[in-house]
């Protein structure tokens, strides 16, 4: 059965752990998931005249839900890079890393930052003087290299997961 793919244009290091099967699109920034060939359409949802107030209420209140979490994201990315000596794109690769659990190549990686080869050596080389990362042998490929997270990376990315998870519970009250 072949992999048809859908585009959802959202960013993908905001959320890695949401779409576990995306890929990211290297040119847009989009994620591409797998879509079930027996997905079909569905009828849009008639709402009640009294309902479409709700609707637009709940909509409301979900773009001041993503905002407020758009500005954590941003300040809990600067201020956790910084309070640990990396910058924001750092934080982003070694959260990728844990994401993966496995490894990625330093091709995969750059793809997944839109890092040229120059600026994603420059970014392992960092992270590799800081000790949270190491580079291994690519058993798949003995001409590249599997980039995995060291145990100081591995708590690192546990510590700022930890931080998101407490800013998303601010953002997203229970009702």
């Amino acid at each position: 059965m072949p992999d048809s793919r859908a585009t959802l244009p959202t960013a993908p290091d905001l959320l890695p752990d949401v779409l576990p099967d995306a890929l990211p699109d290297p040119r847009s920034g989009a994620l591409s998931v797998p879509v079930s060939p027996d997905v079909q359409p569905t009828r849009p949802v008639v709402l009640a005249a009294g309902s479409v107030a709700a609707a637009e209420d709940d909509l409301a209140d979900l773009m001041v839900a993503f905002r407020s979490f758009q500005m954590h994201h941003a300040r809990v990315l600067a201020r956790e890079s910084a309070a640990r000596g990396l910058n924001a794109t750092d934080t982003r690769f070694v959260l990728f890393l844990a994401a993966t659990g496995t490894g990625v190549t330093p091709k995969q990686a750059g793809e997944h930052l839109e890092l040229s080869t120059g600026a994603m050596t420059s970014l392992i080389d960092r992270l590799e003087r800081h000790g949270h990362i190491r580079r291994g042998p690519n058993p798949d490929d003995r001409r590249s290299l599997l980039l995995r997270l060291t145990p100081s990376g591995a708590a690192v990315a546990q510590q700022i997961s930890g931080v998101y998870s407490a800013a998303a519970r601010e953002v997203v009250a229970p009702r």
